[in-house]
């Protein structure tokens, strides 16, 4: 999954149990812009508002009907008025705020009209923001009192039946806010959840890919350098048909012995990927300890190198920074049996804890004309970053004699 794919939700597998207005939002496939379908749960909704609304409505008549301070003709107008103000509560959804600003005039000259008012209200409260909310329903709780002086009720004081109507039309208000908070609150633990995911999905991602440059980087420190004394001394081989028996028999050892190596690494690697680790393949990883095995193997494949370990105890060296240590000297030497070869290639390592650990591989011009050797330059980008991760640095390039040299720092706690 892509960090940008929609997410669905056991939610949103049954949309006809939700009000359309969070359905459209759980909806993936939904258009932008296009109205949401009234949805079951909308309908019945819509009904019952309708069937309270009317019920309200006809309670409302019955006592308009009776109120003395009415005429037969104002009180005919008022259900009248009424009867079509409950017609129009099935526009709520459609126009909630344009229907809730007519019901604030209607309700002056319409009691009938009391139950669609406040369907009207709660519908302005759950579907808008509340700036709206705070205009008309300050206007429509404003006009209560102005509303039962104009037509006042034939049972109840005019000072109750004020302090009730304000109760209700800020219960109806405050009932319409919190059904809004409550779906906003629904729909941003969906965007939660749907970031948390999207998130986790990256994080794993990139723990992929992490992981792969860490296999592309094993897989070159550790093959690089066995492939590489394979074919220097196939080469020798191929060159020199004529070369002394004793000759070609240690070339011919160096390659056996080369190649099993290299089958060995291959398999910690591929026991690694396998969900292994060094020590379960039978290979521990190399050391600082290993490095007089590394050079002894460059000397017998016929490079020169002069080692200069001025680090008292190479088994105090923690293990990772040894490895990382290492890893460095075979690749420099590595390239150095491929750019400079015949060149005397100088290895120092120095360093004790609390100062950290150097080391500094450095070959001089090769002394004659190299033969182009094709590569990617991954190696010294891998161990860039493999020193990096140790908390060190590092660095290469051409010397001013013309050489090459790379020197790196890792940390070595005291």
């Amino acid at each position: 999954m892509s960090g940008d794919e929609p997410t669905r939700y056991p939610l949103a597998r049954s949309p006809w149990a939700l009000p359309s207005a969070v359905a459209a939002e759980l909806d993936p496939d939904r258009h932008a812009g296009r109205r949401p379908k009234r949805t079951v749960r909308d309908w019945l909704v819509d009904f019952a508002c309708f069937f309270v609304a009317v019920i309200i409505g006809l309670v409302a008549a019955d006592s308009v009907s009776g109120n003395p301070h009415l005429s037969r003709t104002a009180a005919e107008l008022d259900q009248l008025v009424g009867a079509l103000a409950c017609a129009t509560v099935w526009l709520r959804r459609r126009w909630p705020v344009g229907l809730a600003v007519a019901m604030v005039p209607v309700s002056l000259v319409s009691d009938t009209a009391a139950g669609a008012a406040a369907v009207a209200l709660f519908t302005l409260a759950v579907h808008r923001p509340f700036r709206y909310v705070a205009w008309i329903g300050g206007v429509s709780i404003a006009i209560v009192p102005l509303m039962y002086w104009l037509r006042p009720d034939a049972e109840l004081p005019y000072l109750g039946v004020v302090i009730l109507g304000v109760l209700v039309n800020a219960t109806v208000i405050g009932w319409g806010m919190f059904v809004r908070s409550r779906r906003q609150l629904l729909l941003s633990l969906r965007d939660r959840a749907v970031r948390a995911e999207n998130e986790a999905a990256l994080r794993a991602e990139q723990a992929q890919r992490l992981a792969r440059e860490a296999i592309a980087r094993e897989m070159h420190d550790v093959l690089a350098h066995r492939l590489t004394l394979l074919s220097v001394h196939a080469g020798a081989l191929e060159f020199r048909p004529d070369a002394p028996r004793e000759e070609i028999a240690r070339a011919a050892g160096v390659i056996r012995e080369s190649a099993h190596e290299a089958l060995q690494d291959l398999r910690q690697v591929i026991g690694v990927l396998r969900g292994g680790d060094g020590e379960a393949s039978g290979r521990p990883q190399p050391t600082l300890a290993a490095l007089d095995t590394l050079v002894a193997e460059s000397r017998d494949a016929g490079m020169k190198v002069a080692l200069d370990q001025r680090v008292g105890d190479a088994t105090a060296v923690p293990a990772a920074t040894g490895r990382t240590v290492y890893r460095i000297a075979q690749e420099a030497l590595t390239n150095a049996r491929k750019h400079a070869p015949g060149a005397e290639v100088t290895v120092a390592v120095s360093g004790r804890p609390g100062e950290g650990l150097s080391v500094v591989v450095r070959n001089p011009p090769p002394p004659g004309d190299v033969p182009h050797v094709p590569g990617s330059g991954q190696g010294l980008i891998g161990l860039t970053e493999r020193a990096s991760l140790a908390g060190g640095r590092l660095r290469h390039g051409t010397a001013a004699d013309g050489g090459f040299e790379v020197s790196a720092w890792l940390p070595w706690a005291p």
